[in-house]
């Protein structure tokens, strides 16, 4: 179980291969991924908000359907982990960079340079800022996670299968998952994985970078960016050492003190009624405007259209490329819950959490940007530091917010290197301490070629290319599930 597979060898052939053209050839590099992104954008931007509201759909029907009492495990089993570290490894991983890297830069440059329809610095544009980074972050983003960690881990602990995409769809395929067909659909969630953490890795890296360039005047470059990737991957690595059990869980756990600091200082020293007051009235404009997000595409409005394939579509594209890994780890983590309990737990907490998160950093950024901090006139990783320095204590909270970015960048890459070793192993619980290293090692390269090539944009247009054909192999996970979920029931499964 521990050996590696022809997996590995293929996924890393390819992943050397891509990371030498990006450093031989990175201006070719750099033009033909932004030619297959913009095309993958604007022909299948469609596809991507209809497959993510069908998960979520799906996922609703699961929580009060029958289906919703079974046990992820044996019938009786209890959970490995308690609730709380439960919460906090799945939150960690889905994400933590994430609400660091965008908190206060999504809702400000939302409202005063990106409105997806108001006028930049209306009242209107305020309500609209808040409300589409609450459907970007809220329960399709985490639908997209809860499938394909329902999904594996159903067949990993409910049928004893390994814990690889391909034996997920044994119901539908039977045998030919487990020769060349399964493989390469392996490859592909391998890939999809890589691609998907680096491009987090190298927002990590820029925020990083601009958080001690903002405060100490430190160079905003490639140079210092790839010496952060190095330091933080020498980190992830000791982590990865120690295992799921204490690494990635203590971190985790450390994750989230760190981030209740930052939380409840903004919440205390920002506009605290106006956030609470602005949280509830966005979650009911939330609600309402649900079905219309969902689908909201603006055929005849070009502006509007393109502000969805930016924003929208890059979203559902990097919440899909890091399905696999977010997947595979919440899978890893989640034996013995009812099939109720998970879901109900990976939707609603984090979708909750982010928006307390979204509204007091973002309000409290939206209010800086209109007491004359140029917040929005920031390169986006530095958002957060100018809104930090119209803090009292500001340099203590934005070192904070530096501490917190890493600490989440090594658990996603801790996390990672944990589902590539065990993909890569015919799905073994603990893959080899060397191959997860190769893994960590491959990750970090790609990051660092990504922002080599072209930076940020680079990143953005790896992802929406890997998502795509992941997305397909997701649909056919759901189909073979809800198959195998039909056979276990006539058998009266309890």
């Amino acid at each position: 179980m521990k050996k590696v597979t022809v997996v590995f060898w293929i996924t890393l052939a390819i992943t050397v291969g891509l990371s030498l053209l990006g450093i031989v050839v990175p201006d070719q590099f750099e033009d033909v991924s932004g030619a297959v992104m913009g095309y993958i954008s604007d022909k299948f931007g469609w596809y991507y908000l209809l497959i993510v509201t069908l998960f979520v759909l799906f996922c609703l029907y699961l929580v009060f359907s029958p289906y919703g009492k079974i046990r992820l495990g044996k019938p009786g089993e209890k959970p490995e982990f308690s609730y709380s570290s439960w919460l906090s490894m799945l939150f960690s991983a889905g994400m933590g960079i994430g609400l660091v890297f965008y908190g206060v830069y999504s809702p400000v440059s939302h409202y005063a340079t990106h409105p997806p329809m108001a006028e930049p610095g209306t009242t209107e544009a305020i309500e609209d800022a808040l409300r589409v980074t609450f459907f970007h972050y809220g329960i399709h983003a985490w639908a997209i996670y809860a499938v394909i960690a329902l999904v594996l881990s159903y067949f990993m602990f409910r049928h004893e299968k390994p814990g690889l995409v391909s034996a997920a769809l044994e119901p539908l395929f039977g045998d030919k998952m487990k020769g060349f067909t399964g493989k390469v659909i392996d490859i592909i969630a391998v890939f999809a994985t890589i691609v998907g953490v680096a491009t987090t890795l190298g927002f990590g890296a820029t925020q990083v970078n601009g958080g001690i360039a903002y405060l100490f005047n430190v160079p905003n470059n490639f140079w210092v960016q790839l010496i952060i990737i190095l330091i933080v991957t020498v980190l992830f690595m000791i982590s990865t050492y120690t295992g799921l059990s204490k690494g990635i869980r203590y971190l985790s756990n450390a994750n989230m003190g760190i981030a209740a600091v930052l939380f409840l200082f903004t919440l205390v020293i920002g506009p605290t009624l106006y956030i609470i007051n602005s949280f509830m009235d966005t979650v009911g404009e939330y609600i309402q405007q649900l079905p219309r997000e969902s689908f909201r595409l603006a055929p005849n409005d070009e502006g509007e259209r393109q502000w969805v394939l930016d924003w929208t579509v890059f979203f559902w594209a990097w919440w899909l490329a890091w399905a696999p890994f977010v997947g595979i780890f919440i899978a890893r983590v989640s034996k013995g819950r009812t099939i109720r309990e998970f879901i109900s737990g990976v939707l609603i907490v984090p979708t909750v959490v982010s928006f307390l998160w979204f509204s007091t950093f973002g309000i409290s950024g939206i209010e800086a940007q209109n007491e004359g901090a140029d917040i929005a006139g920031l390169p986006k990783e530095q958002a957060l530091f100018g809104m930090f320095d119209e803090f009292p204590l500001g340099m203590v909270l934005s070192i904070l917010a530096i501490l917190l970015i890493s600490t989440f960048f090594i658990t996603s890459a801790d996390s990672a290197t944990f589902v590539l070793g065990m993909q890569t192993t015919n799905g073994s619980m603990s893959p080899p301490t060397t191959v997860k290293f190769t893994w960590g090692l491959a990750q970090s390269t790609i990051a660092a070629v990504l922002l080599y090539t072209g930076g940020l944009q680079a990143l953005q247009n790896a992802l929406i290319s890997a998502a795509l054909p992941f997305s397909f192999i997701m649909l056919l996970m759901v189909l073979s599930f809800y198959k195998a979920l039909k056979k276990d029931k006539e058998k009266n499964w309890k």
